[in-house]
């Protein structure tokens, strides 16, 4: 994938704002609600949000640190790099959802949780927003993260924004589906 730098973080920007405004809504559903499963092996709504959340206390500080420590110039081209494309890809929503296995780590499935959840990732996606205003001036291309599998891979910046921009929208898009009674 070849696209403006530019572009790409103004994709990136809208998809976050989105995933805010979907979450806001789940603040009109009681507690119950929230924590209902459609499954016993099904995720609530909240655990689709701590889901999400136990993956941005890795990524945020990742890209964070990688951007500060970075002497690069923007770029006016993203080049999305193969692996980084194929993660991308993965978590785009789809009308099906492919089910994915999760690592244990990040796997909520049980946790009682409140309505902090829903703040906790509200104020994650207002620190996406920042990241990715910063990014403008960064090269997406040249700056590497590591990514939460495995510290031996490492991802261009954009891509890297993307698997987790996107893998949000996938669960924002699964917690919608959960039949609240």
């Amino acid at each position: 994938m070849r696209v403006s730098s530019k572009d790409l973080i103004n994709d990136l920007v809208l998809r976050t704002q989105k995933s805010i405004n979907e979450a806001e809504q789940f603040y009109q559903l009681s507690l119950e609600q929230l924590n209902y499963r459609d499954a016993t092996d099904s995720w609530s709504i909240l655990e689709c949000l701590e889901h999400l959340n136990l993956y941005g206390d890795f990524y945020l500080p990742e890209i964070e640190s990688k951007m500060k420590n970075s002497t690069s110039n923007a770029s006016k081209t993203f080049n999305s790099g193969w692996l980084g494309n194929y993660f991308a890809k993965s978590m785009l929503p789809r009308e099906k959802l492919n089910k994915m296995k999760t690592f244990k780590d990040k796997n909520p499935i049980g946790t009682m949780l409140d309505k902090k959840c829903i703040d906790r990732f509200i104020d994650q996606q207002k620190v996406i927003l920042g990241l990715l205003d910063m990014a403008v001036d960064k090269d997406l291309n040249k700056i590497k993260t590591t990514i939460s599998i495995s510290r031996w891979i490492k991802l261009r910046l954009g891509d890297t924004f993307r698997v987790l921009i996107y893998h949000n929208e996938r669960h924002i898009l699964q917690a919608n589906k959960i039949q609240v009674t």
